[in-house]
């Protein structure tokens, strides 16, 4: 053990809310008993990315002996953990109702089968991932494509995320390895918007199936602002 830099939590101003445990991107916090926890010293690097998310200030950061970080292991437990044992009920892992095309008074429904639909949150363990085929969208494409739940999300199971504006580009090529792997998803078609920095989006997508065991056809779709597909080839 070493003294360093650690978060201490507050358990009489900590409410449950659950906003710091999504915020940490080492999934060092759990809500266990109404109550954020600090589930591992190895898992927490001292940084307090968490600290900014708790509106009840009950995130600190101090010094004491601890264990000492450990990457890898962060690595190895983001990749086996549930995302969805927050206790957070946004994070809830859940199957949706079956595909229907329209409501009453001619609205169409939502195509999406699953929840939740963050890369960061998705589980590769959970059962409708099994053998499916993924859309992997840029955040952007659901605003820019009109038709995207009936034209692209139909059939398919989700995950979103942002190639700039999300952090942890290991952690998404790692979690793509296991559904790869793992959930054996048979095809993942990669949606982006034609802006250069979306296109880091494919680029993990292709950086993990080179790291897969498994070797599955990858879809590759632009999207122009407009909403218009500038393109849709399998790479």
């Amino acid at each position: 053990m070493v003294k360093r830099k650690i978060i201490k939590i507050d358990e009489d101003r900590c409410n449950g809310c659950g906003l710091c445990v999504p915020n940490c991107k080492e999934g060092a916090l759990q809500i266990i008993d109404g109550k954020a926890r600090l589930i591992s010293d190895t898992f927490c690097d001292g940084l307090g990315a968490c600290l900014g998310h708790c509106p009840q200030d009950a995130i600190h950061i101090i010094e004491r002996e601890a264990d000492e970080f450990y990457e890898e292991k962060v690595k190895e437990h983001m990749l086996k953990k549930e995302p969805l044992k927050c206790g957070c009920p946004g994070t809830m892992a859940k199957e949706l109702g079956k595909e229907e095309e329209q409501e009453e008074g001619g609205k169409r429904r939502s195509k999406l089968r699953q929840w939740p639909i963050q890369l960061h949150l998705v589980s590769p363990g959970a059962p409708y991932f099994q053998k499916a085929d993924l859309l992997l969208a840029a955040d952007c494409t659901a605003f820019a494509v009109g038709d995207f739940h009936k034209d692209f999300l139909a059939g398919k199971r989700l995950a979103i995320a942002c190639p700039k504006l999300d952090q942890g580009a290991n952690i998404y090529i790692d979690r793509l390895v296991s559904l790869i792997d793992e959930a054996k998803i048979n095809t993942l078609t990669v949606m982006i918007m034609e802006v250069p920095c979306c296109s880091g989006l494919a680029a993990i997508a292709q950086q993990a199936l080179s790291k897969a065991k498994r070797k599955i056809p990858i879809k590759k779709i632009v999207v122009s602002l407009e909403g218009k597909i500038i393109s849709e080839e399998w790479v």
